[in-house]
């Protein structure tokens, strides 16, 4: 049985307010050209199908054209829904997807009910759990501790007796177990583009919950990595945040075999515009040749020019066209960076000019220049001549 692990598409985010629907349209054929190219059974999409509760219509568009095109290949779809998601509007038509071969995993009632993959020498049970908000699951699962931690262990609980009954029931044939669940597993790496599931560390749920499954397909977490050897985060298909720069971007071939452990492939999914996240003063990062490699890429830039340079982002762009965030972390601090603004105003108040001139530093993080400083001067002389004249 061979499966396809992905998650956390987030159809519909932007990328600091630049739309990313073109490039997730590329991430959605690639899926489906992995399902086509290496003969896949079933694709598990681990929740976050949606950055949003409420998707714009373009983007339900696009998930809905993606079904189908997978449809359409014969492979079996198993959708389960994460923290971003709605999972009242993404389990709408669950019932009639079914018999497309479309398995829409929302609902905490149906977590113990798996998809079944049955091969030609055992069947593989495909138990999706929806994200599981402690708040709102606790009661039922029988919970009364805080935590994601015992909810994710009570709804394990439920999928290994149903596992149980059904392997008793299977009368000697093989069975494998394989969980997709949404979950921060300790030991994971977060990136800035996830959204905190809870406050402090009761997000985080020990992975060995998951040690006697064949395999554990998880979302969330968008890098990539394996809190287990069998225990895997497939990641986003996308960056949604510069610090994913570095991470390597994939998709999950998941094989099971008879009698051997679950082997995983990584399939190389390059972003189709790279990060690039750049530090240097302005006139270095507009003329070093070595990051020319940047200048088609999307660009996150550190100055570190002593003083605010003028125009920054409009000078950067002429080189970089896709610049997006700008930051400046001057690396020499200034003789007087000791005192606050109010201790400088103080120091300054016997000559008004000199005040001026502090303020618009203070505003703007940049000293006059000599223009400027004949405008204050002569701006301060004439209201000290106004005064004096009263």
């Amino acid at each position: 049985m061979r499966l396809l692990h992905t998650s956390d598409w987030h159809l519909g985010r932007t990328f600091h307010g630049s739309s990313l629907l073109a490039e997730q349209e590329l991430a959605m054929d690639r899926v489906v050209a992995a399902v086509t190219e290496h003969a896949v059974d079933a694709v598990l999409i681990a929740g976050d199908v949606y950055d949003r509760a409420l998707p714009a219509v373009d983007v339900v568009q696009l998930f809905d054209r993606t079904l189908a095109r997978l449809v359409e290949t014969g492979v079996k779809v198993i959708v389960s829904s994460g923290n971003h998601d709605s999972a009242v509007r993404l389990g709408f038509g669950g019932r009639l997807m079914e018999a497309a071969g479309v398995h829409l995993r929302t609902r905490p009632e149906d977590l113990d009910v798996p998809v079944v993959l049955a091969g030609a020498e055992e069947d593989v049970l495909v138990y999706a759990l929806p994200y599981l908000e402690p708040r709102l699951v606790a009661a039922p699962l029988g919970v009364s501790e805080p935590g994601h931690t015992p909810v994710v262990r009570a709804a394990l609980e439920r999928v290994r007796a149903d596992a149980a009954r059904r392997a008793e029931a299977a009368s000697g044939r093989a069975q494998r177990v394989v969980v997709m669940a949404h979950v921060f597993a300790a030991g994971g790496e977060a990136s800035e583009s996830e959204r905190p599931l809870a406050v402090g560390e009761l997000d985080r749920v020990p992975a060995t919950l998951f040690q006697d499954v064949d395999y554990a397909a998880l979302g969330h977490l968008h890098g990539a990595q394996a809190p287990l050897p069998h225990v895997r985060y497939s990641g986003s298909p996308l960056p949604y945040s510069f610090s994913e720069a570095s991470q390597h971007k994939v998709g999950l071939l998941v094989d099971l075999e008879p009698g051997a452990p679950a082997r995983v492939t990584e399939l190389p999914w390059p972003p189709p515009r790279p990060l690039a996240r750049l530090r240097g003063t302005l006139e270095t990062l507009l003329s070093d040749p070595s990051l020319a490699h940047a200048e088609d890429a999307w660009c996150q830039f550190t100055l570190t020019d002593p003083q605010r340079p003028e125009r920054p982002m409009e000078r950067l762009r002429a080189r970089f066209p896709h610049a997006l965030v700008l930051r400046w972390e001057p690396e020499r601090d200034r003789e007087d960076a000791h005192l606050g603004y109010r201790e400088r105003v103080r120091r300054d108040a016997a000559d008004p000019a000199l005040v001026a001139r502090g303020f618009v530093d203070h505003v703007r993080q940049r000293p006059v220049n000599e223009e400027e400083d004949e405008l204050l001067t002569s701006l301060v002389t004439a209201a000290q001549l106004e005064e004096n004249a009263k």
